[in-house]
């Protein structure tokens, strides 16, 4: 079925292979609601201000406070270089630079799928 709200090139637009960041951070115990916050704050500002940032999750550890967890989906590389350079995500990675005792960013893919796949 073709949805042209969801694209334009219907019914053979190719596969896209979108690109993703996962980010692991141990934080001072004595930061950890500071980085709760500050942390949120930019994924919604990537979410809202960001038109190659598809998701953003903050995820907690609950068996340690001080590991959370980032998983975000953007459109393509460029579209995380775009996020990199973002006053908000600047802003932020400054703000918490001292409260963080171990980060560690992984980029991988995710292959995408046709839009139209699945539709009923």
């Amino acid at each position: 079925m073709c949805l042209p709200s969801i694209h334009t090139s219907c019914p053979m637009k190719p596969p896209q292979t979108l690109s993703v960041l996962v980010v692991d951070f141990r934080i001072h115990a004595k930061h950890v609601a500071d980085f709760a916050q500050a942390i949120a704050h930019n994924a919604s500002a990537s979410l809202a201000a960001e038109l190659g940032c598809l998701r953003f999750d903050v995820c907690r550890d609950p068996q340690d406070d001080t590991v959370f967890f980032l998983y975000e989906i953007y459109d393509d590389d460029g579209a995380i270089a775009a996020h990199l350079r973002s006053p908000h995500f600047l802003a932020m990675n400054a703000q918490v630079a001292d409260w963080v005792i171990s980060k560690n960013v992984r980029q991988l893919q995710l292959p995408g799928q046709r839009a139209e796949e699945g539709a009923a």
